[in-house]
């Protein structure tokens, strides 16, 4: 009788968890925002998703203006504030959520300051900046699809992949809508503030960088091959989407960016408006312009979406003006006449695919990324897109007595002829071809020359 007694008395004296949620409630404001003024802006972020009497804490505006002061204090953030609008700190007047915001700008602003030191670094190799990969590491992209009823749905990144000189974006279907119904797909980079919160995405900005109308290239859009599960349709030359076979669902979206103002087009646009490069000044060509072309220089990488299949460059490319044939300059890197320049490529040309437990591979498919370099070592012309290899019923050349294969691509500013043999003896595949055409309207605009 007394044990019942006791534990009944025990019960009556343990707080409640309600008293327990309620207690930080009946604190003073003044206790309560000293004890949130010791928390990063991170901690803050995840504390304000707690409820709303925390949410209006971890937003007071004292708060966020001394969290901003202390990031000034910083040494690399000082030249960032002489760069911001003149507002003087003690300033009261200001509206709701003025200093959160500022102190995300501010992170921003110094990002972006850093991004730009390090954009000058040319690589001599690839004519891009060599610190490419170790900025796009900062930024994410998202893929917003929209239907013919104006349903929007945001996915974030499945997957990605890094090259040479580009990258592979993939984003897996599983619960998109029917490929029938898809009206728009709207690709943006998504730059996010370096912040601690576990959970929770971190403030950031959007940056349109393509939009993909299916209405429009229902029509127009090419098979690029299939496997078992699925059948590849490319919609534009950077755009795969992946349908199982049966259903004529979406399995997946994959995009090949090349590096060329990547990092431009992923943090400098708006949510609405895509960055916009800037008129490049004519280059002055001193050279009599009956010699042509002259100079160049040609980084070709082979890769699928996993590993590298080749990767091979070549200087001092030249088109006379005389050898100038049906709008195109040609620019010739590798001559089936010179067995010393025949080329290797590592492994069998596939396009492997990963879409949640699934996996396949389409067969003679893979990523091209080519970057041709003017004389002025200045990107001319830069592309990545899948191709096909196709084999050749009849030998394109009479000096290899082997099985003869050809890749072709073609857009508005130019093709490129790749011809490739497969020697039984090694069981390898070897480039012994290639040529870059590139048309003369592009070559009469960007030198202002009248080829």
């Amino acid at each position: 009788m007394l044990a019942l007694k006791a534990t009944k008395s025990q019960r009556a004296n343990k707080p409640s968890r309600a008293s327990l949620q309620n207690f930080t409630e009946r604190l003073p404001y003044e206790i309560q925002n000293k004890i949130l003024s010791y928390l990063d802006a991170g901690t803050l972020l995840c504390i304000s998703q707690v409820s709303k009497i925390f949410y209006q804490l971890a937003n007071d505006e004292a708060l966020w203006r001394n969290i901003f002061k202390r990031l000034l204090t910083k040494k690399p953030m000082r030249m960032v504030g002489e760069m911001l609008e003149k507002t003087t700190l003690e300033a009261q007047d200001q509206p709701s959520g003025y200093w959160k915001l500022r102190y995300f700008k501010t992170l921003d602003a110094w990002n972006r300051r850093k991004w730009k030191t390090h954009i000058g670094v040319i690589s001599r190799h690839t004519g891009l900046p060599s610190r490419t990969v170790q900025m796009l590491r900062n930024i994410t992209w998202e893929l917003t699809v929209t239907d013919k009823s104006k349903n929007e749905a945001t996915y974030d990144l499945s997957w990605l992949q890094f090259f040479e000189s580009s990258a592979v974006l993939c984003w897996n279907g599983s619960l998109w809508p029917d490929f029938h119904q898809i009206s728009t797909v709207q690709l943006h980079g998504v730059r996010r503030v370096a912040l601690n919160c576990p959970g929770l995405k971190a403030p950031g900005w959007r940056s349109l960088m393509d939009v993909v109308d299916m209405e429009s290239l229902t029509k127009s859009m090419q098979d690029c091959g299939r496997d078992q599960l699925v059948e590849l349709k490319l919609l534009k030359h950077d755009v795969v989407m992946g349908l199982w076979k049966e259903r004529h669902s979406v399995a997946f979206v994959m995009f090949t960016l090349h590096f060329y103002r990547l990092l431009e087009r992923s943090t400098q646009g708006s949510s609405l408006c895509p960055y916009v490069e800037p008129m490049v000044k004519a280059p002055f060509d001193d050279i009599d312009p009956d010699y042509g072309l002259h100079g160049y220089q040609l980084n070709i990488v082979l890769h699928s979406t996993e590993c590298e299949i080749m990767s091979a460059s070549f200087s001092q490319l030249f088109c006379r003006r005389d050898q100038i044939c049906d709008g195109h300059l040609r620019l010739t890197a590798i001559n089936e006449t010179c067995f010393s320049q025949r080329t290797p490529l590592s492994g069998n040309v596939t396009l492997p695919w990963r879409c949640e437990a699934l996996r396949g591979e389409v067969k003679d498919r893979c990523i091209m990324t080519l970057t041709l370099l003017d004389e002025f070592n200045k990107p001319f012309w830069c592309v990545s897109t899948p191709v096909v290899m196709k084999h050749l019923e009849m030998p394109c050349s009479l000096f290899y007595a082997a099985e003869h294969f050809l890749m072709h691509y073609r857009d508005s500013e130019g093709q490129v002829l790749m011809k490739f043999v497969r020697m039984e003896q090694q069981k390898q595949f070897f480039l012994i071809n290639l040529a870059v055409y590139v048309t003369t309207c592009k070559v009469n605009k960007y030198f202002r020359k009248q080829y």
